[in-house]
């Protein structure tokens, strides 16, 4: 069943490069890109989170993420223990909240 559907997959693949049909869309020679941290969320989680990244409209988990990402980069680069306290309290509340969105887009999106 597999193989025979693969087949069929392949075919109609080479019959859409045959008629043109996969020529001009957007990313034509462009490697593709770098998805490997949806190798551990469910399919249809990834799908989602991409079609909301395409429409530029991202779930608050990442944009906490990428704040928490930049906080633990000036804890790396903070001078002096004031400010590596300041930097690692800051790293605590953006760890809090991103697992408080986490959760809650989970409870959302149902078992």
């Amino acid at each position: 069943m597999t193989q025979s559907f693969d087949r069929l997959v392949e075919r109609q693949i080479q019959k859409a490069i045959a008629e043109g049909k996969l020529r001009g869309l957007e990313g034509e020679g462009k490697p593709l890109p770098d998805r490997s941290g949806e190798a551990f969320i469910d399919m249809a989680t990834a799908v989602a989170v991409r079609i909301m990244a395409e429409a530029g409209v991202l779930p608050e988990e990442f944009k906490i993420k990428k704040l928490l990402e930049a906080a633990k980069q000036n804890y790396r680069e903070a001078e002096g223990e004031e400010a590596k306290r300041i930097a690692m309290a800051l790293i605590a509340d953006f760890e809090q909240r991103y697992n408080i969105a986490v959760e809650a887009r989970r409870r959302f999106m149902g078992p």
